[in-house]
């Protein structure tokens, strides 16, 4: 039996939860390690606390445990270090951005051609499972993008693609939404590199919902070939899978850390699939749900109030 972590929300503040078949243990009680009450902790020490975790969901965890639908989940990172995302990583959605003021390329057609990245902010732009939160007041155009998140278990500098998934602790789900109509300051000339509002754009509060678990990276046989989807209410959005990444997980790990070292908690969001709200003129509303599923990590809920 394998496990999957996560974030409680209790009595005594947040605390990291072992998903167990359907029942949630103490990561601190079941180790007995304190350092185990948070997800960095816990992330700081992976190689020891997975092979732990993992013993314990195959030989037994014991009776102290709540059911899943008793926990009310937070967000499994609550404070990452670094939020890297991935842009233009899907060939299918640089089409359907492709007659927008925003349109991107195939990066890897570009000789030399390298994965690119900007910086996602973290603690105010996190939320977790189950939440309802404000749309950002001053956008009338918010997007979804489901992505796999990819989350960081060892210091990664300049590490090879050949070796780079040997430093990845897990993986989650994240929607990298984004305020469309704050892309570009108005009235700065299309080439400077001031015209884009990256903050209020992709970093904005509440910017970033992730969960609900972290599913170990020795639980996902290959995480190039996960199928993903999104959903709002009912209506199905976005339907695809991460072997139609341009740049690989290991391929941006490598670039990443080629120039800033990544550490446990650092978090990657790797790019999203076709489907987003800029190619339909589509934008979120208060009071919509979205669900975000990955193959065999889980569902992401949130909605907007």
């Amino acid at each position: 039996m394998s496990y999957k972590l996560l974030t409680c929300d209790t009595s005594i503040g947040p605390r990291v939860g072992v998903l167990i078949g359907d029942r949630v243990f103490s990561a601190e009680k079941l180790s007995g390690n304190p350092a185990y009450q948070t997800m960095l902790g816990v992330l700081e020490d992976w190689q020891a606390a997975d092979a732990f975790f993992a013993a314990k969901a195959e030989d037994g965890a014991g009776e102290e445990s709540k059911p899943l639908s008793d926990v009310r989940i937070l967000a499994p990172i609550l404070y990452p270090g670094q939020i890297w995302a991935a842009g233009a990583n899907y060939q299918d959605h640089i089409g359907e951005m492709e007659d927008s003021e925003y349109a991107a390329v195939n990066a890897k057609t570009v000789a030399g051609g390298r994965a690119w990245h900007f910086a996602k902010s973290s603690r105010g732009a996190i939320v977790g499972h189950g939440s309802l939160n404000p749309l950002p007041y001053y956008s009338q155009k918010v997007d979804w993008e489901i992505e796999l998140a990819v989350v960081i278990g060892r210091p990664a500098y300049r590490v090879s693609a050949e070796d780079a998934l040997d430093y990845v602790a897990g993986y989650t789900i994240a929607n990298d939404l984004s305020a469309r109509d704050f892309v570009a300051r108005e009235g700065i000339d299309p080439a400077s590199p001031f015209r884009y509002d990256w903050l209020s754009h992709k970093g904005f509060q509440g910017a970033c919902p992730m969960g609900p678990f972290i599913v170990p990276a020795r639980s996902i046989a290959d995480p190039q070939n996960l199928d993903l989807k999104l959903w709002i209410g009912d209506e199905l959005m976005q339907d695809s899978n991460t072997k139609h990444m341009i740049f690989s997980i290991a391929e941006q790990i490598e670039e990443i850390s080629a120039r800033i070292t990544m550490y446990p908690g650092d978090v990657i969001l790797t790019g999203t699939p076709s489907g987003v709200g800029m190619g339909r003129n589509r934008w979120l509303q208060t009071g919509e749900q979205l669900r975000l599923s990955i193959q065999d990590i889980g569902e992401l809920r949130h909605g907007f109030c």
